[in-house]
């Protein structure tokens, strides 16, 4: 069946890196860690003191200043990272005043909402009344918000909508609004993630069940994927948006093409609450169902941006659904882990690491898994770029995330060909 061609025409973020996505990848092809000590509040009593802060975060002209302070940080990060990406795409001025806005669309997703909002309202009706709390409170903790208001400022009136599918939200959402093109119900889709929850009750909930590192001594180190001495995740924050169009639309305007979305798929392990199953069958049917979508064999891919959180049984779940997938080829293929530096942006993070896997396809290197000292046993013939960037001509690259609740998901990408 003939599908309609999707291309990437655009990209946007915010991490601890800012919102360059130009610098963002330079850092991780430099092998940088963005990890740094919580500073917005107090976390001496807590076992966890660090995380990948968004840090001295401006929203600049890309948002009003007075709804900038009211909002919560994740609308922020999607307003400036979605712009950006329209930036990027050239769809700014006249050309985005002549799009058709029926056929434009915004699916940017968050897996917890406006947490900082939750907390500070719950506080002022604890320590007050709830007389004062805000009106804006319930519009601007709710997921779907970043991506309305993102919306209602640029004019897109097509499908607007959020997923939340934990730390597999922004794959989601991109396979979806890649959906929504396909259908011809649209040209054009921004697409992705955004969050922020490195506060009081984000941490103290990860600190709970105990997923977190507990390096303090040296914070740069603790995300180490598929290291014998990981202990656990690092949290990061912000957004992650890719502009999807058809490729005959994006030819129609002149668009720089970066990259080509070939398909993607989803599924669930039903299996746990928080943990994969540990043989990786559900994130390997994933993939394999991703590839049989994109029409491209197993030997065709040659690059993998992980999911890889640094935790001890979703490292290895993983390494043993590649194995599943790519059999012997597994060796040849490069797998690393973006995390590593920018720690687990939870619903961002496969936003975000999507503008890696296509700033990795534009650029023609892959950035280095960091911390990664002492391999696992059934993982020491896989190619982890551990020694730092390398040069690579990506054939097909796949970008896998997962979530609480067993979500699976895995998007192809390849080099735009004629």
């Amino acid at each position: 069946m003939n599908k309609k061609r999707i291309v990437v025409t655009g990209f946007g973020g915010v991490s601890c890196f800012g919102s360059d996505m130009d610098v963002f990848y330079d850092n991780l092809l430099e092998g940088k860690s963005g990890i740094t000590a919580i500073e917005n509040f107090e976390v001496s009593d807590y076992p966890t003191r660090f995380a990948g802060n968004v840090k001295d975060f401006d929203v600049g002209n890309y948002m009003d200043k007075k709804q900038a302070r009211r909002v919560d940080p994740f609308i922020r990060y999607t307003a400036v990272a979605g712009k950006k990406a329209l930036e990027k795409a050239g769809l700014t001025g006249e050309a985005l005043d002549s799009l058709d806005k029926n056929r434009a669309g915004v699916l940017i997703g968050s897996g917890i909402g406006g947490m900082q909002n939750f907390y500070d309202g719950s506080n002022t009706i604890r320590d007050k009344t709830y007389r004062k709390l805000t009106p804006f409170f319930i519009p601007y903790i709710i997921t779907n918000m970043g991506g309305a208001l993102l919306a209602i400022d640029i004019g897109f009136k097509g499908p607007n909508y959020s997923i939340s599918t934990a730390c597999a939200t922004s794959n989601y959402c991109i396979a979806a609004a890649a959906d929504h093109i396909r259908s011809g119900q649209v040209d054009v889709m921004l697409a992705g993630g955004a969050e922020s929850a490195i506060n009081p009750v984000g941490l103290s909930g990860f600190v709970a069940i105990k997923a977190l590192s507990t390096r303090n001594d040296e914070c740069q180190k603790a995300s180490r994927p598929w290291d014998k001495n990981r202990d656990g995740f690092v949290m990061g924050e912000g957004a992650g948006v890719l502009v999807l169009e058809t490729l005959e639309h994006a030819l129609a305007r002149g668009a720089t093409i970066y990259a080509e979305y070939l398909d993607g798929a989803t599924n669930c392990d039903a299996y746990h609450m928080t943990t994969p199953r540990e043989d990786g069958e559900g994130v390997a049917s994933c993939m394999e169902l991703a590839l049989s979508n994109a029409g491209v064999k197993p030997e065709d891919v040659n690059y993998v941006n992980a999911h890889a959180t640094s935790t001890p049984v979703g490292d290895m779940c993983e390494v043993n659904a590649l194995r599943k997938v790519f059999g012997d080829n597994v060796k040849n293929v490069k797998v690393n882990a973006t995390k590593s530096m920018i720690g687990h942006c939870l619903g961002a993070a496969g936003g975000l690491e999507a503008v890696a896997v296509v700033k990795a396809i534009e650029t023609g290197k892959v950035h280095p898994t960091i911390n990664l000292e002492d391999v696992e046993d059934n993982a020491k013939d896989l190619d982890f770029v551990r020694d730092g960037a390398e040069e690579h001509k990506i054939n097909v690259a796949v970008s896998n995330s997962f979530g609480f609740g067993g979500h699976n998901s895995s998007l192809v990408f390849a080099p735009y060909k004629e």
